[in-house]
């Protein structure tokens, strides 16, 4: 199966989308290396700017930019852009509702071996409770792009997630990619897994894993957290007798509590939640965290079972 980084998708789509889209500016908070704005920069140079390693003043600058009609993506580590940043956003994009994408790569503790104080697990909670924000994850390189070119047409505050290591590629051009819709990418009847970001591959493999012994396992990509598609989480509680979510994140406000909220409101259910568990992630490969942190497509099967 193919693999590419969700973060080189990002790059090369900017890129396309500078071409059809004047309006377009990039910025970055001198990371441009490794979030891969460095291909928008090659191709516009008067279009991008390197704001050096002031997050803040990024986010401000992005604010102006979109208030005189441009479109900017404003880019850096997921823990720096949803943490050192948060002010800002709040403030300066999110309170007048400002037409700035925060397109953040490294996020999740698949950053791997530059540790816990890189590794961000809260920023989904932190983005989705600000009032205006949309808040998106790609699974994949083919979503991430149309992820951007998404943002780009919508009219607000975007948080655009990315991970940094290459991933499999389980979606196609013609994959459908809305804003606000999930997709169902298998069907089964027994347990259905709700998974986001590099995790719906893994629980793709996991439901492949159980039909072996008979579980029959429907696999959901939610890539849009906020708004979260309320009808397809309550039309697969009612469907299925088990409910499994699985993130790259924090099991407090993440993922998980989204569903959890919509399934209190209008379908009590019970969810089993699988991701961080309230702990900071710490150095490693990808491979060893991901295993000691059982986000994985075995330790998604054995909670299946």
């Amino acid at each position: 199966m193919e693999k590419k980084a969700i973060r080189n998708a990002y790059g090369e789509a900017l890129k396309r989308l500078g071409e059809i889209n004047k309006n377009v500016v990039v910025l970055d908070a001198d990371l441009s290396g490794s979030t891969m704005t460095k291909t928008f920069k090659s191709a516009f140079p008067e279009r991008f700017f390197n704001m050096g390693i002031a997050e803040q003043d990024m986010m401000g600058a992005a604010a102006g930019l979109a208030i005189a009609g441009k479109i900017p993506f404003a880019s850096t580590f997921a823990m720096f852009g949803a943490g050192r940043a948060f002010e800002i956003i709040r403030n300066s994009i999110c309170y007048p509702k400002l037409n700035v994408k925060v397109a953040v790569t490294h996020a999740g503790i698949s950053v791997g071996e530059d540790g816990a104080s890189h590794q961000s697990i809260e920023d989904i909670s932190i983005m989705r409770s600000i009032p205006n924000m949309t808040v998106i994850v790609p699974c994949d390189a083919v979503e991430a792009e149309k992820a951007v070119f998404a943002a780009a047409e919508f009219n607000g505050p975007c948080y655009l997630r990315m991970a940094r290591p290459a991933t499999n590629i389980i979606t196609k051009e013609d994959t459908p990619f809305t804003i606000g819709k999930a997709n169902v990418l298998r069907e089964g009847k027994d347990v259905c897994v709700f998974a986001t970001g590099i995790l719906v591959a893994e629980a793709l493999d996991a439901a492949a894993m159980a039909e072996k012994d008979g579980i029959s396992v429907t696999v959901v990509n939610i890539h849009t957290i906020k708004p979260i598609d309320r009808e397809v989480v309550v039309d697969m509680a009612k469907k299925h007798k088990k409910l499994i979510s699985i993130e790259e994140h924090s099991i407090i406000g993440g993922l998980g509590s989204a569903i959890s909220e919509v399934l209190t409101d209008e379908y009590p259910s019970k969810l089993i939640k699988l991701g961080i568990k309230d702990t900071f992630g710490e150095s490693g490969t990808v491979d060893e965290l991901m295993n000691k942190y059982g986000l994985t497509s075995k330790a998604l099967y054995e909670a299946i079972k």
